[in-house]
């Protein structure tokens, strides 16, 4: 008996991005949240579409864009990566230890994060692969070491970037500031991935039944581990980014920005299933315009900081009960 190989032609293409990916709906709640946003700020006598607040929203968007689109590629496949956080101290400490203020070792200091990155993904693929352990567990793991490691080593700033460097954080062709160009690129290539190569087609196999996918030729370890190294590598750009902007690298700067449970959460308000199969990387960016776009009001408002966590926890559980009342509805349709 010969094993066939997948194609994005095959029958299983079913499971795949076609089905139910649709971003639309996610954008027009975007939409609706950013009118609301600018009406109650220009009632509240602040000004809301300035050039300067449109790109101080979009550069905040920036470092947690990057690690959603890496975390949606991982929970499309049914698994997910909550080493992110420390994976950005890692490689801001490492950027910034190994360049040294000295712009000749700047590539090096890119080479070497971006090597970091892909062993650690590598690592977490393997253990969630070969060991079957839960990716919870794996990842929970990954960043306990990793935070063992950070804190071992360094207790404070570290080493420095050069000034050229800090162009990634600071700089703009136009209106539009470089990181946000950045994310969009990542955003654009994830999308290409997802959409139109047999790598996204299995992906969304595998989420959607890696049983089912392995009997029908797909190499799922494979496409797992493929997954995590691809999420390390857009928390290896996120740590760039903001070394770039901090001009040095700390040990707390992924921890103290929730990267791990934030990234999960924008993922799902994009539209993301946790259980894998459906998901899009254009929704999760609407979900990371939404979640800036609410901080922003919150910050004009100066809501208190435990007021804010509710309500963001009340705009997840929300997102998610939506998008289970209309999968089921569509369940019932079928």
């Amino acid at each position: 008996m010969t094993t066939s190989t997948l194609s994005p032609s095959a029958p299983l293409r079913l499971a795949g991005p076609g089905t139910g990916a649709s971003s639309a709906p996610v954008w027009l709640v975007f939409g609706g949240v950013f009118a609301v946003a600018w009406l109650l700020v220009e009632l509240n006598g602040g000004q809301f579409m300035t050039v300067d607040n449109l790109q101080n929203m979009a550069v905040r968007s920036v470092a947690l864009g990057l690690v959603a689109v890496g975390q949606t590629i991982v929970l499309i496949g049914g698994s997910l990566d909550l080493s992110v956080a420390y994976m950005v101290s890692v490689t801001a400490v490492s950027a910034s230890f190994v360049m040294q203020g000295d712009p000749d070792r700047m590539a090096l200091g890119v080479a070497v994060t971006l090597a970091l990155g892909a062993g650690v993904g590598l690592v977490n693929g393997l253990v969630i692969t070969r060991l079957r352990i839960n990716a919870f567990i794996a990842t929970l793991g990954t960043s306990l070491v990793m935070s063992g490691v950070l804190n071992a080593l360094f207790t404070n700033f570290t080493g420095s970037v050069p000034r050229e460097f800090q162009a990634l954080g600071y700089n703009a062709l136009g209106p539009v500031p470089v990181a946000v160009l950045l994310l969009l690129a990542v955003v654009a290539l994830a999308w290409y991935g997802l959409r139109r190569t047999r790598f996204g087609y299995h992906l969304y196999a595998v989420g959607g039944s890696a049983e089912v996918a392995r009997l029908s030729g797909v190499r799922t370890d494979r496409v797992v581990v493929t997954a995590h190294v691809l999420c390390s590598l857009t928390a290896v750009l996120t740590g760039l980014f903001l070394v770039s902007r901090l001009r040095s690298g700390a040990p707390w700067v992924g921890p103290d920005g929730g990267y791990d449970l934030e990234s999960i959460a924008a993922a799902v308000v994009g539209g993301t299933a946790l259980a894998g199969g459906r998901g899009t990387v254009a929704g999760t960016l609407a979900g990371v315009l939404i979640l800036a776009v609410v901080d922003q009001v919150f910050n004009e408002f100066e809501v208190n900081a435990f007021l804010k966590t509710l309500i963001r926890g009340v705009i997840i559980v929300g997102a998610v009960a939506l998008y289970a009342l209309r999968n089921r509805r569509d369940e019932e349709v079928f």
